[in-house]
């Protein structure tokens, strides 16, 4: 009698091991081009678009910037950042919550990547998916916003110990909301502690100098044009 075992495979270590090895790829293409990619990270509503359209504002008469937007359906935040005259594509996943290093890379080449400065990846909007697959950017930034809570580093560490630059947002509306930045500071660094961090409102653009300070200087350590920024 014919021996019939269950043939079990563990595609989830095949599937991020086949990522990580592109996501590499992408950044040996992305250093080569001098081209700066930011995979930003946030839930929905955090404020991302707006940040954006901030960082857009700051950073556009000094560089060469695209921004790719990346959406389960839609093209409303595309269509909202094209207004600023950006070089902008949308990206729509097929249903994925998270971007991989495979649809990064044909967003990369429908942009063009290797005219660009710097090139925002805007991903899909969640605090899980997002932060276990390597998009191959150069450095990763999520946003906080202030109606979240502080408490969201205790419930999704991985995202927060992912990023290299935390935006708390909507410090606008810190009277209005019982959020402890002390504490959600001590949270995150705890599980990261080289993350910087910044208090920004994308509505008033408070804080945003100093963001766009850190912007500058990744930029340019990416480019291998060290420079210091800090009077700009």
């Amino acid at each position: 009698m014919e021996n019939k075992r269950l043939k079990v495979i563990e595609v989830r270590e095949s599937v991020l091991k086949n990522n990580d090895m592109q996501a590499e790829k992408l950044r040996k293409q992305l250093k080569g081009e001098k081209t700066f990619l930011l995979n930003l990270m946030s839930s929905p509503g955090s404020g991302k678009t707006c940040t954006v359209l901030r960082t857009i504002e700051k950073l556009k008469d000094e560089m060469t910037m695209g921004v790719m937007e990346a959406d389960i359906d839609s093209a409303v935040d595309a269509e909202k950042v094209l207004e600023t005259g950006v070089r902008t594509i949308q990206i729509h996943t097929g249903g994925a919550c998270h971007l991989d290093a495979e649809m990064t890379g044909q967003g990369l080449r429908a942009i063009d990547s290797g005219n660009l400065d710097f090139l925002i990846l805007e991903n899909v909007g969640n605090l899980v998916c997002p932060a276990e697959f390597d998009t191959g950017a150069s450095k990763n930034a999520m946003i906080l916003s202030v109606p979240e809570g502080d408490d969201k580093p205790l419930k999704y560490p991985l995202m927060f110990t992912k990023a290299d630059a935390l935006l708390i947002n909507k410090i606008d509306c810190m009277d209005y909301f019982d959020f402890d930045m002390e504490a959600v500071k001590g949270r995150v660094r705890r599980c990261n502690p080289n993350v910087a961090i910044f208090e920004v409102s994308a509505k008033t653009g408070e804080g945003f100098d100093e963001w766009a300070d850190w912007v500058r200087r990744e930029v340019a350590a990416w480019k291998g044009e060290e420079q210091d920024f800090s009077l700009a």
